[in-house]
């Protein structure tokens, strides 16, 4: 796409603000039971359940784009306003114009009549494509319909798709304007390095806010943190708070940014211990939040006892818990066997005047599937519909984890029927179900499957079964599939080039004719060593003898 010369120049030159080197890299009781599909049909008529839950299970996630200060808090665009769409097709038609100058004559001569609020809705309408949103927001500011709100809007499309050095740009001008949005702009763009695993450059950008007369301050240290562990960088983030802690004195707050790092984004428990005793060692007394944290990750990995412990040690504190450690609870409880406690734990929630939710009823079910203890999930499925609570997607990908091609065939039905999906993570689900089982061929079916619900694959369904197939010894399959990868643009994957590389083999059978194969051989050279050292020996015995 030929698009702006100012882009190109940028592209060309590898342009990068001179001071983002000046700084040295910081170190870094139960009802009667129902039948799945009649306890699913149920569930039409109540209301969805939107409030937060704590979520046993950790699915397969795609490439979102989550902002984290809220950034589409003034977006109004609608699907019928005829000056919205007329916009985004003549953008979408003058982006492929040869010059930037070409393109804004199209524009000023369409006859719309634009305002900030249509600049910022088109702007989001057009994140996933930088270039037409960019051209979007330099018409824009050639008719003064950008603000500050569009400007940080921008910077995070841009740093969404790897374009620091345009968003540099904006910041740059954004701060030339004496605009009120530089502060927010710059947390942007921490946020966005960290997203792109780049933490050095993160902090690089909290150290570089001095530069635009922005000192950094207690709030844009946390954003830093809370950037950092969210996106895995969690051991920077850690070392970076304690390497500051005479600018920002340790406090529960920042501890609780690691911890969560620890405990609900790596759930490393080993290293959500280590900062729990170092918390004590600082002197830094833990709160609710913190007891959340543990609990939640010790709920996690099974440990039931100390989740426990955490949780009498809690109300010995005068904490009250939330219904998140009483999810973990019953969840935990659940797994290690122990469903008549687990329901006395909910009985205990009503007692205190907490109403559970859905993800209350998933804690019990998810378990319970993976433990294909299924009669019990339904009657807990049974439980939760009698209480107006509706099953969630969570609900439905567990009954999915016990089922074979049939159940899930009618569990994605039921999904449609619900308006809960499937959705990617649904299939992702199944089809590492399938093959981590070996069964190709089911794997297979549901690919096909998949255009009839409307999921388009993405990268890491065709890695999961590009890879799956390999290793089911079906690799003319699997490069078909990389083949047609490739062909709808998605780029190569070097792990599997390497994997593909294998000699082709048609089926498992050829597989282990090979290995039996390569054993004969193997049998064979051995015997000819052999002979060839028994020869030896005599020839040996010859010389001596003569």
């Amino acid at each position: 796409m030929a698009l702006f010369c100012f882009t190109r120049r940028l592209q060309k030159s590898q342009f990068i603000f001179p001071f983002l080197h000046r700084f040295s890299h910081a170190p870094t009781s139960l009802r009667p039971l129902y039948s799945l599909s009649s306890a699913f049909h149920q569930t039409r008529r109540i209301p969805f359940e939107t409030r937060p839950h704590f979520s046993a299970l950790q699915w397969f996630s795609t490439r979102t784009f989550v902002d984290p200060f809220e950034i589409t808090e003034r977006i109004k665009i609608q699907a019928c306003d005829p000056r919205a769409q007329d916009l985004l097709q003549l953008l979408k038609q003058v982006a492929d114009f040869p010059s930037e100058a070409e393109a804004m004559v199209s524009l000023n001569e369409s006859g719309i009549e634009a305002n900030q609020d249509l600049i910022y809705s088109v702007i989001w309408v057009l994140r996933e494509e930088w270039r037409i949103a960019f051209l979007a927001f330099k018409w824009g500011e050639k008719l003064s319909c950008v603000d500050d709100k569009a400007c940080e809007l921008m910077v995070w499309v841009l740093g969404n798709h790897g374009k620091f050095n345009v968003a540099w740009c904006l910041i740059r001008d954004l701060h030339r304007a004496s605009l009120g949005g530089t502060r927010r702009a710059m947390l942007i763009m921490i946020d966005r390095y960290a997203a792109a695993n780049d933490p050095g450059k993160a902090i690089r950008t909290f150290h570089i806010m001095e530069k635009f007369r922005l000192s950094p301050d207690e709030e844009a240290f946390h954003r830093l943190l809370k950037s950092l562990c969210k996106n895995g960088n969690t051991e920077e983030a850690e070392e970076f708070m304690l390497i500051n802690k005479n600018l920002f004195p340790l406090d529960t707050e920042g501890f609780n940014i690691v911890l969560n790092g620890w405990c609900n984004i790596s759930v490393d428990i080993v290293e959500a211990k280590r900062v729990w005793r170092e918390m004590s060692k600082c002197c830094i007394s833990p709160n609710a939040t913190s007891y959340t944290y543990m609990i939640s990750c010790f709920s996690k990995v099974g440990n039931l006892f100390d989740s426990l412990r955490l949780y009498n040690e809690m109300k010995r504190r005068g904490w009250t818990p939330g219904f998140e450690i009483y999810n973990a609870l019953i969840y935990v409880l659940t797994r290690e066997n122990c469903l008549k406690e687990a329901l006395k734990i909910l009985d205990k929630m009503k007692e205190e005047g907490l109403q559970p939710n859905s993800a209350t009823y998933n804690s019990m079910i998810c378990p319970l599937c993976k433990a294909k203890r299924e009669e019990e999930a339904r009657n807990i499925l049974a439980t939760m519909i009698g209480e107006q609570l509706t099953p969630t997607i969570e609900t439905y990908h567990a009954f999915l984890e016990g089922a074979d091609f049939e159940g899930t065939s009618k569990v994605l039905d039921l999904m449609r029927a619900a308006g809960l999906g499937p959705n990617g993570e649904t299939f992702f689900l199944i089809l590492g179900k399938f093959l981590e089982s070996e069964q190709p061929d089911n794997a297979l079916k549901l690919w096909l499957v998949m255009k009839r619900y409307e999921v388009i694959p993405d990268l890491t369904h065709y890695t999961l079964l590009v890879e799956g197939l390999a290793k089911c010894g079906l690799l003319i399959k699997a490069r078909e599939f990389y083949s047609e990868m490739k062909s709808i643009g998605i780029p190569d994957d070097p792990k599997l080039k390497k994997i593909l590389k294998e000699p082709a083999r048609g089926s498992r059978d050829n597989s282990k004719r090979q290995v039996r194969k390569f054993k004969k051989d193997k049998q064979v050279n051995h015997r000819r060593a052999n002979e060839e050292q028994s020869h030896q020996r005599q020839s040996r015995k010859k010389r001596d003898i003569n």
